[in-house]
């Protein structure tokens, strides 16, 4: 190549690396122009989705006295009459609501004494009156003191564990007794389910008991400290 040509192709090739130069400049200014884009590729880190908010406050983890779990895991194995304990506590036939409800509060840590009690051979209809009667145990409850009465607008006071009792008839003694199994809902929006012998249940509802089973009854609480 001549002289002059070699002059123009070196003319060339500064032209274009000049370009280009303004080229990366210009994109480098657009790259750095995004306020987002600050770091470089060795500190970019990527993006992750926002953590969720956490209340200031969890709510509490509910807990259940030992005695009472006691009480409730013994309802719950035993409510069936294929899982009757009926060799040790015996069966008072039709009306045995009263016999298992008793048998619920011993496991609950209650003690036998001279009023209530079972002899614990099988023989239900050896146990006391108060033991296997309704309206006896209530008289019992209430001389004793061992558990505050409840009438059905107090349900909020109502817990797991406690003695639920009803009037079909309304005529003022007590002609059912299960143990509470479950309380659902606050204030004036509650609902109590309960297990007993008799209508055998685990969880049987107190509103249906006392509208769908026997309209009009009335359910009576007495709430164990």
């Amino acid at each position: 190549m001549t002289r002059w040509q070699l002059t123009g192709l070196g003319l060339v090739v500064v032209a274009t690396v000049a370009v280009a130069g303004v080229a990366l400049a210009t994109a480098g200014t657009a790259r750095t122009s995004d306020p987002t884009a600050t770091m470089d590729a060795a500190t970019t880190v990527p993006t992750v989705e926002a953590a969720r908010e956490v209340p200031a406050e969890m709510p509490a983890a509910v807990t259940i006295d030992p005695a009472v779990q006691a009480q409730l895991d013994y309802v719950l194995a035993h409510w069936a009459p294929e899982t009757y304990n009926s060799a040790e506590y015996g069966v008072v036939g039709e009306n045995d609501c009263v016999n298992f409800a008793s048998q619920a509060l011993i496991e609950r840590g209650w003690q036998m004494d001279d009023v209530w009690n079972n002899p614990k051979t099988g023989d239900a209809y050896a146990a006391s009156s108060a033991w296997i009667s309704s309206t006896a145990l209530m008289n019992y409850i209430a001389d004793s003191g061992r558990a505050t009465a409840l009438t059905d607008d107090q349900r909020e006071q109502v817990k797991v564990g406690d003695v639920a009792q009803f009037d079909w008839d309304n005529s003022g003694d007590r002609d059912h007794t299960g143990i509470v199994t479950r309380v659902e809902g606050a204030g004036d929006d509650v609902s109590i389910f309960f297990a007993g012998h008799t209508l055998d249940s685990d969880y049987r509802s107190v509103d249906t008991a006392i509208t769908d089973d026997h309209p009009g009854a009335t359910a009576y609480y007495w709430s164990i400290p």
